[in-house]
């Protein structure tokens, strides 16, 4: 068993890993899986002490981590919360992630907080506030955060940037590294009508430092067009596994994670999951370009 300081200077395998999930704390311990690493919600965390925090120091001491953010509220149009960047950088000094990640939207309203991560238009006006928030975030943690891209399911009519230039820009302007949630990729891409290779070549992947795949629902919207839901409750379809092998074949092999956050499947079936992801990662990343490191 490795102690957490044998990982204070790692950074995440390029393999696959899973979300944690209390559901799945004893079996994990128990039987040590042959796994790259885990990711958590940053959120569930924030509170001193008990059992989840003893599980997650267990778990830390054998597998690398990384931290996951939902609560920043990146593109909030009033200050981040400065009580929850404390909280954040206590977690980060108490865990020493390999990566930390937060998504590009906001959740956040005068007083109020909301449970949905909600879409930002993309505006000049807009891109220099994520941008600041992006600044102020990697000065006050004293490290590089990646910023996720967003399921979407409306365009806003203001917006003046497509969303991969949006991104490219925000990764120039801060420096920030970026998370391509490929499942996010075919949901927009599918609600949007856009082209889903179009969007992963034009996509800075040399800027993109883990990967994340997940289940979606489909509905349909008025018009009887097909209308992807980002739910995390199932497995990763057919057509994101086929999305992701095109990703893995541009980037090289980097840690991607199995997200399934609803209905939460049984340890087996989870981990099947990431060993279908880690054998295209072996495939498929061995022809890429480049690789993270180990």
């Amino acid at each position: 068993m490795h102690s957490l300081q044998n990982f204070r200077a790692a950074t995440i395998p390029a393999r696959a890993g899973v979300g944690l999930k209390p559901e799945h704390y004893r079996i994990i311990l128990e039987s040590a899986p042959d796994l790259g690493f885990f990711e958590v919600h940053a959120e569930n965390y924030m509170g001193a002490g008990g059992p989840p925090h003893r599980y997650l120091t267990a778990i830390r001491e054998r597998y690398p981590l990384s931290l996951h953010g939902v609560g920043l509220s990146i593109g909030g149009d009033r200050p981040l919360d400065r009580d929850h960047l404390v909280r954040l950088k206590a977690l980060i000094t108490r865990y020493e992630p390999g990566l930390f990640s937060e998504h590009l939207a906001w959740s956040t309203h005068d007083a109020g907080f909301m449970d949905d991560l909600l879409p930002v238009p993309y505006t000049r006006e807009t891109l220099a506030r994520v941008c600041q928030h992006i600044d102020e975030v990697q000065e006050f943690l004293g490290r590089q955060m990646l910023l996720e891209n967003p399921s979407t399911y409306l365009a806003f009519v203001e917006s003046t940037y497509d969303e991969v230039d949006f991104m490219a820009e925000i990764a120039k302007r801060t420096d920030c590294g970026l998370l391509l949630d490929v499942n996010n990729v075919h949901i927009a891409c599918t609600n949007q009508q856009w082209d889903p290779i179009d969007y992963i070549d034009r996509f800075p992947l040399t800027r993109v430092q883990e990967i994340h795949l997940a289940g979606y629902t489909q509905e349909t919207d008025d018009r009887d067009r097909p209308l992807l839901i980002d739910t995390h409750d199932r497995p990763v379809s057919q057509r994101v596994w086929a999305l992701y092998s095109k990703s893995v074949t541009r980037t090289g092999a980097l840690p991607t994670l199995i997200e399934w956050d609803a209905n939460v499947p049984s340890w087996s079936e989870l981990k099947s999951e990431a060993d279908r992801a880690e054998t295209i990662l072996r495939d498929k990343g061995s022809k890429g370009p480049r690789h993270a490191v180990a």
